[in-house]
């Protein structure tokens, strides 16, 4: 069975895998879901965060599991798991990206997010004064992450948001061949996705291809409107 390390993705948390994780075990699965610094329940000021310490945070996860970890990454989590790939590859046996920011070195997820212009999360983004961190216009949510998903999902989830730290979204990728590209990766792509659009991560498969790649007919929150499917995905992964 396999070690499955799930990374959420900007302004959510562990929360988000409650429905993901427990069909994972059932499987005899082992699921590691963390709250990221500053993210979910967890109290780390957003001002000392960045995407190095979100990857070294992610590493020392992946290197107290016993065997190596299939390290999945949701949405903003792209740029997490390759950064935490680029540390430790010998520590990950597969990299999956959830309708996630696969991007080469030296980009940012904001210069890619910024040329997703049909997204409905750019255009709705809101800084909070002082510039450390940002939220989404709330009527925006529910088209933007939500589309498919049940109302005492969505509402669950509108509970559970919390603000965004800035720094890691602007910082270039810092990532290598012979390390990060050495771990294979798949990608699931979600077809409804308002988030980040099926042209958006077409262009970042073909840029970056992938060993495998599949396809959900999902908006950008599978792990709650396609829980059941997503599973069965990974779980051949």
């Amino acid at each position: 069975m396999t070690t499955f390390v799930l990374i959420h993705g900007a302004w959510h948390g562990a929360w988000c895998w409650r429905k993901l994780a427990p069909l994972l075990e059932s499987a005899g699965h082992t699921v590691v879901a963390p709250d990221l610094p500053s993210m979910g329940t967890d109290r780390t000021d957003p001002a000392n965060v960045t995407l190095d310490s979100w990857a070294r945070f992610g590493a020392d996860l992946v290197t107290r599991q016993p065997e190596p970890v299939v390290l999945v990454g949701h949405s903003r989590g792209g740029i997490v798991v390759s950064q935490v790939a680029e540390l430790v590859p010998e520590r990950i046996s597969r990299l999956v990206y959830l309708t996630g920011f696969l991007l080469p070195a030296g980009r940012s997820l904001v210069d890619a997010a910024r040329a997703d212009e049909a997204s409905l999360v750019t255009a709705n983004m809101i800084p909070a004064e002082g510039g450390i961190t940002c939220t989404v216009r709330t009527e925006a949510l529910r088209d933007a992450f939500f589309g498919r998903c049940t109302v005492p999902d969505y509402e669950f989830a509108l509970q559970n948001l919390s603000p965004e730290p800035l720094k890691p979204l602007v910082t270039p990728l810092k990532l290598s061949a012979q390390r990060f590209g050495s771990v294979p990766r798949t990608y699931i792509e979600c077809l409804e996705d308002r988030a980040i659009t099926l042209p958006a991560q077409r262009r970042m498969q073909a840029a970056l291809p992938c060993d495998t790649v599949h396809s959900l007919d999902a908006d950008h929150s599978p792990f709650f409107s396609r829980a059941p499917e997503l599973a069965h995905l990974l779980g051949a992964a």
